[in-house]
């Protein structure tokens, strides 16, 4: 089971899809979103979720602070979960904490995204090759604010994500089979 593990809408269930993704586990969203409030990054946010699958930690960050939070799903099945996920979880956290899935691919999408944003999450298909991924980086910082934060999760076999020159490595933290890779935008 997959939950929203602190915040306004701590402990609420989220629905996964039933096939094609691999959630994030607990353990690793929990230390993940442990740095990123120590960093102070979440408290009125834009985020960013790429291969958001359920949505779950696009809508973690919603429910620790963030003001709003894009979540980009191009399979039809994986992006309907995450709109019942996110219409949950908006409605457990009230106010004016916004969530807008879109059901397309994460480079489509890049190409006419509004930004800027302060932290984006990337958590593509292992079957995503290096290549692929790094057109995607590149694109992303064209939507990103000074500052702006992004990690990106893989699994600890791949190679360490080629970055554009204006992102800059700043740590990376493996978790067993999957390492999470932080840098920020110059």
């Amino acid at each position: 089971m997959t939950r929203i593990i602190s915040g306004a809408a701590g402990s609420l269930a989220l629905a996964v899809p039933d096939a094609g993704t691999r959630p994030t586990s607990d353990r690793v969203r929990e230390s993940l979103f442990g740095a990123l409030e120590s960093a102070g990054v979440l408290g009125g946010a834009a985020v960013i979720d790429l291969y958001a699958g359920s949505g779950a930690l696009g809508l973690e960050a919603l429910s620790r602070g963030a003001a709003s939070a894009d979540l980009v799903e191009k399979a039809p099945r994986a992006a309907s979960v995450a709109e019942r996920n996110a219409r949950t979880v908006t409605a457990a956290i009230g106010g004016h904490a916004v969530a807008r899935v879109h059901r397309t691919a994460a480079d489509a999408y890049l190409r006419t995204a509004p930004g800027p944003f302060d932290l984006a999450f990337l958590d593509p298909p292992y079957d995503l090759g290096d290549p692929e991924l790094a057109h995607t980086l590149e694109l992303l910082t064209e939507t990103l604010a000074p500052g702006a934060l992004v990690v990106v999760e893989r699994a600890s076999r791949s190679t360490e994500p080629r970055l554009p020159a204006e992102l800059e490595p700043t740590r990376s933290k493996r978790y067993g089979d999957t390492t999470l890779w932080w840098s920020t935008r110059a």
